[in-house]
């Protein structure tokens, strides 16, 4: 099994993320993880702290000549603007005087982020974990509960992302399905692994140009009124085998595995297997995925096929070697420029929440982190399935878990 934990704060030194159980004989650098971390910085309707912050990965241990060794993998992702947080987020007492000075620019600006901030966001974390866990103010939940820790999951994605290739041959790609009320079409062809390139390319991860361009025009108008939008993201998963996952305890089923990967993101308040949703509003002869006779070109098992993937590759907890599909549905961002009414926590006020710079949508990258936690919760899926210490072992248990599936199509079929 692969475990993964990360750590760290928002504004802190820096954010870590650990993998324990990786393989050996995984091909990985540091520019793999570094080119990453750029894909989650992209997005039309990103704030400026996306400009000034830079990624400076540094990997301590697990990973020696660009491949990994099956000890821990401990990733640092150290924080460029450290400086002009330290007294705020000093690990040691600070002294109340040393709050009161700036930065160095001379900017009376500076001293406001020493401040305490009592006046909760709605939609956040903020007042929640302020009554969970006794305190005043909500800097010391914040800071974990920001999305940034979302780049120390983005750097254990690759490396699951890298191990799912090497040993099984499968690809994942995310892209945006909606942002506000513009919406790909239905029809629209979903992209393959040929098409990453361009996905990154586009301004809010959009496959369809039509519908890119009015996505665009959406986060401007949102911008313009100092507000915020949420939307949609997709994951698939190419070229998954048969048979991971299981139908035999609640917590070895792949959907809900993929289901709870997708709903640790922040902000994301609903998941969406296939086609989900839509799936519930149909009679049972339109909503599955009727099985037939001959070779399948759709990634099944070669001996049936499908004209359908509406289960979104998953029967019983258990993929069926069609592509995987889930979705994740992301809420606005809770930082709203045109401030919601909230209660000072202090002095019990009506007032308005505290603003901070913030994204005006942070959708695209909303898809690149959910293509990393599916990646995450595929390998373990597929470790579990297939055992293995090493690149080499895990192709051979597939391999010997493949010839077995044949031979049993094969007696069957006698």
């Amino acid at each position: 099994m692969l475990r993964w934990l990360t750590a760290g704060e928002s504004h802190g030194p820096s954010l870590i993320a650990l993998l324990d159980g990786v393989p050996a004989g995984i091909e990985l650098t540091t520019q793999d993880l570094r080119d990453a971390l750029a894909r989650r910085r992209l997005g039309h309707g990103r704030g400026s702290r996306q400009k000034f912050e830079q990624d400076a990965l540094t990997v301590h241990g697990g990973l020696r000549h660009g491949r990994t060794l099956g000890s821990p993998l401990a990733i640092e992702i150290a924080n460029s603007e450290w400086p002009k947080w330290e007294k705020v987020m000093s690990a040691d007492p600070v002294a109340r005087e040393d709050l009161m000075i700036d930065a160095g620019t001379g900017d009376e600006r500076e001293i406001a982020r020493n401040r305490p901030l009592t006046r909760p966001r709605p939609g956040h974390a903020d007042l929640a974990g302020m009554l969970k866990y006794g305190f005043t103010e909500a800097r010391p939940v914040l800071e974990r509960a920001s999305a940034r820790e979302t780049a120390a999951r983005v750097v254990a994605g690759r490396v699951a992302a890298a191990i799912l290739e090497q040993t099984a041959g499968i690809r994942l790609v995310s892209h945006t399905l909606s942002v506000g009320p513009v919406r790909v079409p239905d029809d629209a062809a979903l992209p393959t692994p040929e098409d990453v390139t361009a996905l990154d390319a586009d301004p809010l991860r959009c496959f369809h140009p039509a519908t890119s361009e009015a996505m665009v025009a959406e986060v401007d108008a949102a911008k313009a009124d100092g507000d915020t939008l949420g939307g949609v993201v997709e994951v698939l998963a190419y070229g998954v085998p048969v048979g991971l996952g299981s139908h035999t305890q609640w917590d070895r089923r792949l959907d809900g595995k993929l289901a709870q990967a997708i709903m640790s993101i922040q902000a994301m308040k609903g998941v969406e297997i296939g086609d989900g949703f839509a799936t519930a509003a149909r009679r049972g002869s339109a909503a599955h995925d009727e099985i037939l006779a001959g070779e399948g070109t759709d990634g099944s098992d070669g001996r049936t096929r499908r004209e359908s993937n509406r289960a979104g590759g998953l029967e019983g907890g258990i993929s069926n070697g069609q592509v995987i599909r889930v979705r994740g549905a992301l809420k606005p961002i809770s930082t709203v420029p045109r401030a919601l009414r909230t209660v000072d926590v202090v002095t019990g006020e009506q007032t308005t929440a505290n603003h901070q710079r913030s994204d005006v949508c942070a959708v695209a990258p909303a898809a690149v982190i959910a293509e990393a936690v599916v990646a995450l919760a595929l390998v373990d899926a597929l470790l579990e399935k297939t055992g293995g210490d090493s690149l080499e072992e895990i192709r051979s248990h597939l391999a010997g878990t493949e010839q077995l599936q044949e031979s049993l199509l094969q007696r069957e079929n006698r």
